[in-house]
């Protein structure tokens, strides 16, 4: 894709997105999993969502890709068992510990990667392990009252007033990804979920 991967965007220098468009990235992210998960009779898990596997076109619309370890669901199956693991930090806890592949896995990484875009952290950083926590323990310490000191500093370029409607944003979206990383699978809420809330926080952003 012309303009690389999500991850590119979060890490190199030169590359910088504003809130509007991680909201806008992660959305077209959520999309495209719900079709994967809904969109078909039988639901394909990606079993490997991070950064480095959403890339970005010309128009900055964003795609999954990657599918080398994904899943097809046999009819009537909610769940499948693989020795095929993802990403260490992206991995459900119960595909890692019982190699149980679902669409909840895939909620679980989609949600990590949406606390990685707020943040530039990614979940294995050192910072975080170091301190015996988790991207997800590390996140909920600080919400909801000092979220805005965990987020990236590009996040608002420096002519960018960060307004309360911006906060309620970020509160919305880190709520969403603590929904989405549950520790039991069942209790996760579902991508179409997902894309229906980044949905409605997206139009309320960009209400005048």
């Amino acid at each position: 894709m012309s303009n690389g991967s999500l991850e590119n965007w979060l890490y190199r220098e030169d590359c910088q997105l504003n809130l509007l468009q991680r909201v806008t990235v992660m959305l077209d992210a959520a999309m495209g999993i719900e079709y994967l998960h809904h969109g078909h009779i039988t639901p394909i898990v990606h079993c490997d969502l991070k950064p480095a596997n959403i890339l970005l076109d010309e128009d900055m619309v964003a795609h999954v890709g990657d599918f080398g370890i994904s899943k097809i669901l046999a009819l009537s199956k909610s769940m499948a068992y693989t020795e095929t693991l993802g990403t260490l930090g992206y991995i459900a806890p119960e595909y890692g510990s019982e190699g149980i592949v679902s669409t909840n896995g895939d909620v679980y990484s989609y949600g990590i990667m949406l606390m990685e875009v707020l943040t530039k952290r990614r979940p294995t950083d050192d910072e975080i392990c170091n301190e015996n926590l988790d991207l997800r323990k590390w996140i909920t310490q600080s919400f909801p009252g000092s979220m805005m000191d965990i987020l990236d500093d590009n996040l608002f370029p420096e002519e960018e007033q960060i307004t309360s409607k911006s906060e309620i944003c970020i509160a919305s979206m880190i709520g969403l990804a603590l929904g989405c990383t549950k520790e039991t699978p069942e209790s996760r809420i579902t991508m179409k979920d997902i894309v229906k809330r980044l949905n409605k926080i997206k139009n309320t952003f960009l209400e005048r």
